[in-house]
Order: C-alpha cells, then sequence, then structure tokens
C-alpha cells in the first residue's frame, strides 16, 4: 500500500517537469465529447465540473462512478448524481454505477453499465493530481480507438491548493504528486494502468 503522502526526494526542475507532465498530463483544449465520465469522490468538484461541462456542450451524457463510502456513509455515485438533477441535468442522460470502491473498478464496473465500442472520445473528470492515474486506467481497460480529454479540478489540503504550476511549492503538493508518480509506477507493474515507458531519470 503506497501512502497518498510518502517522504520525498529532492527534485531537480527537469524531475519537476516530467512528474508535472505525467501525474497532471500535458494541457490540453477540451472539445465537445460522446460522453462524459466522472470519477467517483465526495469533492464538490467532481459534480462542479461536470455541471460545468454539461452547460458548455462537452457532452450531453454522463456516466457517473462510485460506490458506497463508509466514512460519508453514502453512495459517492448517488451523491454525486442529486447534484447533477439539482443543476438541471435530466436524469435519462445520466448512467451510473454504486459498485466500485478504486479508480479501477469505477472503469470496470462502468464497462457494466455502458458499451464503451460505440462511442470514439471520451471527457474525463477528476482531482487535477489524479488525472495522470486515471488516465492510464481508462487506457488500460477500455477500448484503443478511444480519444480521451482531461477536464479536472485542483483539490486543496489544509487550504493549500495542490495544482499543476505550483505544487512543488508545497509539501503537501510534493508529497501527494510523488505519491501519484508511485502509484502508477506501481499499478502498471501490476497491469491495473497503462505502464509508463521509462520511470524518471534519478527517481
Amino acid at each position: 500500500m503506497i501512502s497518498k503522502e510518502p517522504e520525498t526526494p529532492q527534485f531537480t526542475a527537469e524531475q519537476i517537469r516530467e512528474l508535472t507532465n505525467i501525474v497532471f498530463l500535458e494541457e490540453k483544449q477540451p472539445s465537445p465529447c460522446d460522453i462524459l465520465f466522472v470519477f467517483a469522490g465526495t469533492h464538490s468538484g467532481h459534480w462542479e465540473k461536470a455541471i460545468q461541462a454539461y452547460n458548455k456542450g462537452l457532452g450531453n451524457k454522463l456516466i457517473v462512478t462510485g460506490g458506497y463510502n463508509s466514512k460519508m456513509n453514502l453512495y459517492e455515485s448517488r451523491e454525486i448524481i442529486s447534484h447533477l438533477v439539482e443543476a438541471g441535468i435530466s436524469e435519462k442522460d445520466i448512467i451510473f454505477e454504486d459498485k466500485s470502491s478504486n479508480t479501477l473498478e469505477n472503469v470496470l464496473f462502468a464497462k457494466e453499465v455502458f458499451n464503451f465500442e460505440t462511442i470514439n472520445k471520451v471527457l474525463f473528470i477528476c482531482k487535477s493530481y489524479a488525472a495522470g492515474s486515471q488516465y492510464r486506467t481508462l487506457l488500460q481497460h477500455l477500448p484503443r480507438h478511444l480519444e480521451f480529454i482531461n477536464y479536472s479540478f485542483d483539490a486543496k489540503f489544509n487550504g493549500i491548493t495542490v495544482a499543476r504550476d505550483n505544487w512543488h511549492s508545497s509539501e503537501i503538493g510534493r508529497k501527494r504528486v510523488w505519491g501519484q508518480y508511485l502509484r502508477i509506477i506501481e499499478y502498471g507493474r501490476k497491469g491495473d494502468l497503462q505502464p509508463l515507458k521509462r520511470r524518471i531519470e534519478g527517481l
């Protein structure tokens, strides 16, 4: 089990650049997609970004993922859906699964409720520092012809925002990003997500 906030080494400027592109992904202009894929979570960004994407016309169908969260005593997908509906999105435009407990299961259980062979382009919504691992999970388990576009939001920890342009300037940012990189390495080795072609030199 890799800690969410492991102790970090010192990073060079080049290592920071590579970590940023791997963990946050390279920035890409969003464009209309066939489906909006909402990764599970209880952060308001999950539904706020989904509502924003829907209202911008970036997708008119949503897949919402997330099973039971015992700490919060709720089903994450149902919590997200309640906010989507409250914002005026019709339930007929929402597909969901409520069995998953992690990123891999978000994707695998979504495959049980939706046929991804029928579409070409997916906009996925998640925390920005998780985008790299979640993108690679989609790549590993969904049809190869699909194009994936990241539409993420920045999360705060104890009032500190962790974003692609500032993560390296705070201890919590360095730990969160380093932990994500280590998970990409480990889960790539296990086959849960598409592995990196090469590790960052010196790390």
